[in-house]
């Protein structure tokens, strides 16, 4: 089961802004946490099967560029 900040860094996953600078201030804004532990926090949800059942589509989407470009700016 996912714990609702799991689901919040979900959820700000699938509407992320692209560019590095305005993401890692979204991410301090939005969650209240620095972005390095945003980043690992999605790593591992990529790798959760709760998250997988939880959000299939976006998990299958994120480990695609996660996996298919080496170190992705998700």
């Amino acid at each position: 089961m996912l714990s609702e900040t799991d689901l919040a860094v979900l959820r700000f996953a699938a509407h992320a802004p692209r560019s590095i600078g305005a993401r890692e201030d979204a991410v301090r804004a939005e969650l209240g946490m620095q972005p390095i532990r945003y980043y690992q926090r999605l790593n591992a949800l990529l790798d959760s099967p709760d998250a997988l059942a939880a959000e299939p589509q976006l998990v299958r989407r994120l480990q695609r560029l996660r996996d298919g470009q080496g170190r992705p700016n998700l």
